[in-house]
């Protein structure tokens, strides 16, 4: 089967790509392909009850499917370049900030005009983290939450349906060249196409990178980010989040001079499993209904590792400790700061005696068996940096789930339209390695397709 264009991969970038094309390129026959499910049928088998755990489903619903990854995190859009990627070094801050605007714009079209826009700018907290030797970064953040996330999602599934094909349970196995575009083999079937667009996130990147070696696609070794997934109660950080609700904060550490930062941020949230490439590391998610917030508030804690040469693979080093996790846990392991200062694992009687639930079973043990001296040192000095700006973070009940594991792919090289050194083969969003976040992705499939369109004079 033919097509004009096809785009791998249904997660943000894929998806405002397809939006996009809609829009400025309509008369085109477009297909994604996606390895996982429709939204629809997007279901975590673990209820806490009857399945408490991950139980390594062929497709992971949480990473992967319509939605990509995002699609049941909390529904967050940072609008900001100073995290959630690179992109503006290939097309510039301020095209960045404009592309990002128009995404949050399409959100509130589709189901999320209610949502709330919080900002850093001005806030009495940046002097307070100053002044404690922390650093919280600037950003405009739209707060869906997973409930709201869904229903644009679903929005923009019902708008594109019938527009574009959409395949579904459908793995790319590779890319060929071929002549006068590429062929994308999937389950033995082959489909043409004159123009790719490869989106496949984080959870793609073995894929992506096993497919710049086929094609011979230069790469550069990226980081990896480790580190653990706090949870407290919500009274504790409710002073920041009801103002900021998402607090960016970044800690130079004294004893190495490692950056430990504040990720995802889940007020009144829950903590849960993820499944990458059969690896079960751990996540957070909110929601905007009340009836479905919890007492605490979870975040992660990350250390970047980056690597330089001899070694280059940054993922396997993060995949190696998540397995040990795994392996001493059966999945994600939990422990109290109280228990891990007096350097003893905790246990199910000493998780009972303490003062708050967590919101996740997971298996009480000891952190220092998994994660490198340095890294968890660095966690440590950041819990007790964050006490100051939030009394009780540093707190014996604190919870400290692990691992939490960032993976990026390897930065694939790219122009600034994010096309390779082939004409009209596009890498965008976290695959790319460039982007890191829902915005930044979302924003690179708008950027690539307004670029396809001026190439066909249709913009």
């Amino acid at each position: 089967m033919n097509y004009d264009i096809i785009i791998i991969g249904a997660g943000p970038g894929g998806i405002f790509s397809a939006y996009e094309l809609t829009h400025l390129c309509p008369d085109l026959k477009v297909a994604v392909f996606e390895s996982g499910h429709s939204l629809s049928k997007r279901k975590c088998p673990i209820d806490g009850k009857k399945i408490k755990s991950c139980i390594n489903c062929s497709s992971c619903s949480i990473m992967s499917g319509f939605g990509g990854a995002g699609a049941f995190s909390d529904g967050k859009y940072n609008i900001t370049n100073d995290f959630g990627g690179t992109l503006y070094e290939y097309i510039g801050k301020k095209r960045a900030l404009e592309l990002m605007h128009y995404v949050d714009d399409i959100n509130m079209r589709f189901g999320g005009e209610k949502a709330k826009l919080y900002s850093t700018a001005g806030s009495r907290f940046k002097k307070l983290c100053i002044q404690n030797d922390l650093h919280l970064l600037d950003a405009s953040v739209r707060h869906l939450g997973t409930d709201i996330n869904y229903v644009v999602l679903e929005n923009l599934f019902n708008y594109m349906k019938d527009k574009i094909d959409f395949y579904f349970d459908s793995p790319v196995e590779r890319i060929d060249i071929a002549d006068g575009g590429y062929n994308v083999i999937c389950k033995g079937e082959t489909y043409f196409c004159n123009k790719c667009i490869v989106s496949v996130g984080r959870s793609g990147s073995k894929w992506m990178e096993n497919i710049c070696k086929h094609l011979d696609i230069p790469t550069k070794s990226n980081r990896v980010d480790i580190g653990v997934r706090v949870e407290l109660p919500a009274e504790v950080f409710s002073h920041l989040t009801d103002e900021l609700y998402e607090s960016k904060i970044v800690y130079r550490t004294e004893k190495y001079g490692d950056k430990v930062r504040t990720f995802c941020m889940n007020p009144k949230g829950s903590v849960v499993n993820e499944n990458t490439n059969g690896i079960i590391t751990v996540n957070g998610h909110s929601y905007e209904d009340p009836a479905r917030q919890t007492d605490n508030t979870n975040f992660a804690l990350l250390v970047a590792q980056r690597f330089s040469e001899p070694f280059k693979d940054s993922n396997g080093y993060g995949e190696s400790i998540a397995k040990l996790s795994n392996m001493l846990g059966g999945g994600v392991i939990v422990q109290r700061f109280g228990d891990l200062i007096r350097g003893r694992r905790s246990t199910p009687g000493r998780m009972q005696d303490s003062f708050m639930s967590p919101t996740l079973d997971a298996t009480p043990g000891d952190l220092s068996l998994v994660l490198p001296k340095r890294i968890l040192d660095g966690i440590t000095e950041m819990i007790y940096a964050l006490d100051k700006v939030a009394p009780g973070t540093a707190n014996d009940d604190t919870l400290l789930y692990g691992v939490e594991v960032k993976f990026y792919n390897m930065e694939v090289d790219v122009n600034e339209h994010l096309e390779t050194k082939y004409n009209d083969l596009y890498i965008i969003g976290d695959g790319s390695g460039i982007t890191h976040s829902l915005s930044h992705a979302s924003a690179s499939g708008v950027h690539v397709v307004r670029n396809i369109a001026e190439k066909l004079g249709t913009r």
